[in-house]
């Protein structure tokens, strides 16, 4: 049985962009349990927080009575997507995809039932058997040269350089779209705003082999209020799975958004019902934390679960209330070679735990009161961690709202 207004509520909540026929998609939303499909390219065997836009359309449609099929790009993971990208991507192996293909499989599970309607399938199953010549017979025939040089995606890199494997991604792609239609009677494909280009690809085919309309929407990538790209720290990507981002470091990620932001993320990345959105996009000034809690909350709690959410979210509040609880702080081991009977180097130490993309900017922190060692405020660029403090664990505070603990 089908929820109506699926298609409204993802509009409400700003994650559609853009989408071949609104009306058709919505009242096909509206009549019938649809089965559509968002993909992921195996890069990595962990999803990060820009994926969770992604997983949350999936689990709102399946919620609505649709059936998601999470498409694994086991296939495609070997050419790379040029889209978005200047340069061509990196290689990997057949044991590096294995590898990430069976991460991101496990990690997909935690969000979709796929007890019940979800499906999961690996494009490889049927792009790694494919005939080549067969394929530009049945399927390159239908594809413009010229059309395709003047997709966004290939346009940005034909200055640079373009190579003819990232050139066949659209054709792989569509063709991926085609035989979701063939075998399950697949409808739309989602994905995101920089895939316009390959899911148009993937709807032309369908429409040019089978006589049928099928069609695509994209979302919104998770941008800043600035345009740029949200999900990154100093120490990089923030991963969904636990062993690369801790929770509390999740949790402070996105307790830390800037305010302009918050109501987007929480329209993006929760289920909070949006008539509380609503009222929250009233708030001003520190009410706004108040959003922000919630915010790092709700997706903490979806990503890893109560327990981790609950912990995260009492760490913080006791660090910022100066009664430094540290059992479930983000922790670094310092190496028994750094460490000499005056304990080991703050800098060093802060640039092991990647609090500190440099040394340079950490004396500029501390040149500016910004670093504190378990509440004293550091004026010393040459300062180190005591061995006594490591052995009791070291707090190492950069301005109010970056805690991190340092033991031996």
């Amino acid at each position: 049985m089908i929820k109506k207004g699926v298609y409204d509520e993802l509009v409400e909540r700003g994650i559609i962009a853009q989408c071949t026929n609104a009306d058709k998609v919505k009242e096909l939303l509206d009549s019938e349990p649809v089965t559509f499909y968002v993909g992921f390219d195996p890069t990595a065997d962990s999803l990060h927080i820009g994926h969770f836009v992604q997983i949350m359309v999936m689990a709102h449609m399946q919620r609505a009575g649709h059936r998601p099929i999470a498409l694994v790009g086991g296939g495609t993971g070997k050419v790379g997507d040029p889209s978005g990208k200047t340069d061509m991507r990196k290689m990997l192996t057949d044991e590096d995809l294995a590898h990430n293909v069976a991460g991101l499989k496990a990690q997909l599970s935690r969000f979709l039932d796929f007890d019940t309607t979800a499906i999961m399938v690996n494009n490889g199953d049927w792009l790694l058997n494919l005939n080549y010549v067969d394929f530009l017979r049945d399927i390159g025939v239908h594809f413009s040269v010229n059309r395709m040089l003047a997709a966004e995606c290939f346009k940005q890199r034909l200055e640079r350089g373009l190579n003819f494997i990232e050139f066949n991604y659209m054709l792989m792609q569509s063709y991926d779209f085609y035989r979701l239609y063939k075998d399950y009677n697949c409808k739309i494909e989602f994905g995101g705003d920089d895939q316009w280009s390959n899911i148009i690809g993937g709807v032309e085919l369908v429409r040019r082999k089978e006589g049928e309309e099928v069609f695509g929407l994209t979302f919104s990538l998770l941008t800043t209020s600035e345009g740029i790209k949200m999900g990154k720290t100093v120490k990089g990507a923030v991963w969904l799975d636990e062993n690369k981002t801790p929770p509390y470091e999740l949790y402070q990620y996105l307790r830390n958004v800037a305010d302009a932001d918050v109501i987007k993320c929480l329209k993006l990345l929760t289920f909070v019902p949006i008539e509380e959105i609503r009222e929250m996009e009233k708030w001003e000034g520190s009410k706004l934390n108040d959003a922000k809690v919630r915010l790092a909350y709700e997706v903490t709690k979806m990503i890893h679960g109560v327990e981790a959410a609950d912990k995260a979210k009492a760490t913080a509040e006791a660090l910022f209330s100066g009664a430094a609880d540290s059992e479930h702080m983000n922790t670094t081991q310092i190496p028994a070679e750094l460490i000499t009977a005056d304990g080991v180097n703050l800098l060093e130490a802060m640039l092991l735990a990647k609090i500190i993309p440099s040394k340079g900017e950490g004396r500029r922190l501390i040149q500016q009161g910004g670093v504190f060692l378990d509440n004293e405020k550091i004026t010393d660029f040459n300062a180190n961690i005591p061995l006594a403090a490591l052995e009791n664990g070291a707090v190492v505070r950069k301005g109010k709202k970056t805690f991190h603990k340092f033991t031996k």
